[in-house]
């Protein structure tokens, strides 16, 4: 596996496919995600939604959270497949239950927006707690809007100060522009233990490598 992903990350992407192929073939999950994400991807081979689906499914069978992320993304965005919301919450509610931020988030997004589900803003705002605890930006920023805003959460302008300055210092601008917003707002001692807090935490998810999704999966 170790030579498959050096040959991938060396643009030899044949002998990349190759490798996982014999791999996948023999039931391992990690190589058929990766073959999945060739064909989702377009990597050495031609784009082909329906094999990677069919690939990504059989290691989130397997319980690989990454797969599990993508599979239920790929089915909310119909791509592989039919437009399946019910398969699409349960694959990526399977992802989120195994930690993976992508799952999280993009679960968080649905019952943000309630896009053939009910609105569950409390819920919503659970999974990108989870999410942003991991160091993931995006669910960062979503959290520190619904802390400033009272959105599924108590309105909280320490805690929204926190989120939103952890996921603005990563480049995300709209949580910077919120956080702009929100510090107009703020005393002097909240604006103290907000920096307190994000110190605290910048601390805790310094060191915490991010995992790469093999598929970048819906965010809007």
């Amino acid at each position: 596996m170790s030579q498959a992903r050096q040959a991938y990350n060396n643009g030899d992407y044949e002998k990349a496919h190759k490798i996982w192929l014999t791999q996948a073939e023999k039931g391992n999950p990690e190589a058929q995600a990766w073959l999945g994400s060739l064909y989702a991807n377009g990597d050495g081979v031609d784009v082909d939604d329906k094999n990677a689906l069919s690939w990504y499914e059989k290691a989130a069978e397997q319980g690989y959270s990454m797969a599990q992320a993508n599979v239920g993304a790929m089915y909310f965005m119909g791509q592989g497949a039919d437009k399946n919301v019910d398969k699409a919450i349960k694959w990526l509610s399977a992802a989120a239950e195994n930690g993976d931020v992508n799952g999280l988030f993009n679960l968080a997004v649905i019952y943000t927006k309630g896009e053939e589900v009910d609105i569950n803003l409390e819920r919503a705002a659970e999974l990108y707690q989870q999410a942003a605890e991991q160091g993931h930006y995006p669910s960062q920023s979503r959290l520190g809007y619904m802390y400033a805003h009272g959105q599924g959460v108590k309105k909280d302008r320490i805690k929204a100060y926190l989120w939103l300055s952890l996921a603005a210092q990563h480049g995300i601008g709209t949580a910077l522009n919120e956080l702009e917003s929100i510090v107009k707002s703020m005393s002097a001692e909240e604006k103290a233990m907000g920096a307190t807090l994000s110190e605290q935490w910048r601390n805790k998810t310094g060191a915490n490598t991010m995992q790469v999704a093999m598929q970048p999966t819906p965010s809007n």
